[in-house]
């Protein structure tokens, strides 16, 4: 691989959170029984005309202008024309030589530095519907269609080849996702296929400029199996080259049983599809009235976002990662910080207890029953001494299931810190006289013993003694008895 430098750029396809279609007004839904949500416009019937979505537009342009690109007055609808059974018309509305934006890119800073990935093109178009196949594994006894996808409208962003590696654009697409999802362009479930990646990657002579054949990667909806499948197809590549071969322009697919790409067909050039302009869509005239008011409604966006988390609140740049991709997980932090979590605190409670919990029952962060507020008395308990972290993390699981309030949950399982020396003198005592072996290793020099008392006395008291106390308590004992 020395010998060869990897060269990729993606065509990324973003399902808008509109509620209908792109050009009718059937409900866009995910795992309704098949074609329960068409109509003869997306059907394709004759004599139905499209109608655009003028939602779908506005968060086009919204996703446009987080990327920085140029949005034009006017874009052009073509029809692409192919044959694939889950096309009803035959074609696909979408925009070819004249797309909605141009220009811009997406800037960031990860594990390998700063990173500018230029944007070549956004444009507007409709999904396609959904072939099933149906029968034993490895024989498709028959082929079924599901147009309930047909005609769900999708922003196309296509990037420059500016990738120079499988994790790099793995990283890329994460950050989009991020943007879209902070814009409010998509709801960004990769599982529901709300974002799809074609990439496209060929192989160059190392420090020379000319590139070589490139070969596509279709429909990638995960940014693991994007890496996996990348550095798959760049080994592939370059085994062929090796081998004095030629790379051969086709379409590929990611096999996951596998772990290679497979070929599908022949790459096909813009000819092929035979585009002509919409003959049922005038122009789409957008005013830049429109674009500023767009534009004044832009959110923070992550990257601006993580910036400050790190400036304002001190965070490290992988917590401010975690929590400043994601905007109502920010917004949960910054409440927590303002009823009285300190910031470090409060990330550390969110990206790791709070992010099991979300994982673990698959709720959103602004479902969960446990409010800024309730995680700012949990560890303002902790803070005062009432309970340990320990104990905490027990309560925090309580709040979780029954929304109770932190004070309630201690109050009711007794699960407060025993500070009461005597009680934990007597617990002390025991201890060190149920291991008569453990206080001749420690008196004898052996002084890491010592925990082993230690974790004695917790367990007696179900980790809630005073763990100050404690230590000192055995102090007295082991070396003053």
């Amino acid at each position: 691989m020395a010998r060869w430098e990897p060269v990729i750029g993606l065509e990324v396809h973003v399902q808008l959170a509109t509620r209908s279609k792109l050009f009718c007004g059937c409900e866009v839904t995910f795992a309704d029984p098949p074609n329960t949500r068409v109509c003869p416009v997306c059907l394709g019937l004759p004599g139905a005309l499209p109608v655009l979505n003028a939602r779908a537009v506005d968060l086009a342009i919204l996703s446009a202008l987080a990327l920085g690109c140029t949005v034009h007055p006017q874009s052009v609808f073509a029809r692409k024309n192919y044959f694939y059974p889950d096309l009803p018309k035959g074609y696909q509305i979408t925009q070819h030589d004249r797309p909605l934006a141009t220009g811009g890119a997406l800037e960031w800073t990860g594990a390998g530095g700063r990173r500018r990935v230029r944007i070549e093109r956004l444009h507007l178009e409709e999904d396609a519907g959904k072939s099933r196949h149906e029968g034993p594994e490895g024989v498709a006894a028959r082929t079924a269609v599901d147009f309930n996808r047909s005609g769900v409208p999708l922003a196309e962003i296509v990037t420059e080849a500016d990738l120079e590696g499988a994790a790099a654009a793995a990283d890329f697409f994460e950050r989009l996702r991020e943007l879209l999802v902070a814009v409010g362009a998509t709801v960004g479930n990769m599982e529901e296929g709300h974002l799809r990646c074609d990439a496209n990657v060929s192989l160059r002579a190392a420090r020379s400029s000319p590139l070589g054949t490139p070969g596509e990667v279709k429909n990638l909806n995960s940014f693991r199996y994007l890496e996996k499948a990348l550095e798959h197809e760049i080994e592939r590549q370059a085994a062929i080259l090796d081998a004095g071969g030629r790379v051969e322009h086709e379409t590929r697919l990611w096999d996951l049983e596998t772990g290679r790409t497979v070929a599908m067909r022949s790459k096909e050039e813009a000819h092929d599809y035979r585009f002509f302009r919409e003959p049922d869509l005038p122009p789409l005239a957008v005013a830049a009235e429109r674009v500023a008011a767009l534009r004044d409604g832009l959110p923070e966006l992550p990257e601006a976002r993580r910036a400050r988390l790190v400036a304002s609140f001190g965070l490290p740049e992988a917590a401010a990662r975690q929590i400043g991709g994601d905007p109502p997980t920010a917004a949960y932090f910054e409440a927590a910080v303002r009823a009285g979590v300190p910031p470090r605190q409060a990330a550390n409670w969110i990206t790791g207890e709070i992010a099991r919990l979300l994982k673990d029952t698959r709720l959103a962060i602004g479902e969960a029953q446990v409010s800024p507020r309730a995680l700012a008395r949990l560890v303002g308990q902790v803070e005062a001494g009432t309970i340990s972290h320990g104990t905490a993390k027990e309560v925090l699981e309580r709040m979780w299931r029954t929304g109770e309030d932190p004070e309630a949950i201690v109050a009711s399982q007794g699960l407060a810190r025993i500070d009461d020396e005597d009680r934990l003198a007597a617990i002390v005592r025991e201890a060190v006289r149920a291991n008569p072996r453990a206080v001749a290793q420690y008196r004898g020099g052996k002084a890491l013993v010592f925990g082993f008392f230690v974790g004695q006395v917790m367990k007696a008291t179900g980790g809630k003694a005073d763990p100050a106390i404690v230590n000192r308590l055995l102090a007295r004992e082991l070396d003053g008895a």
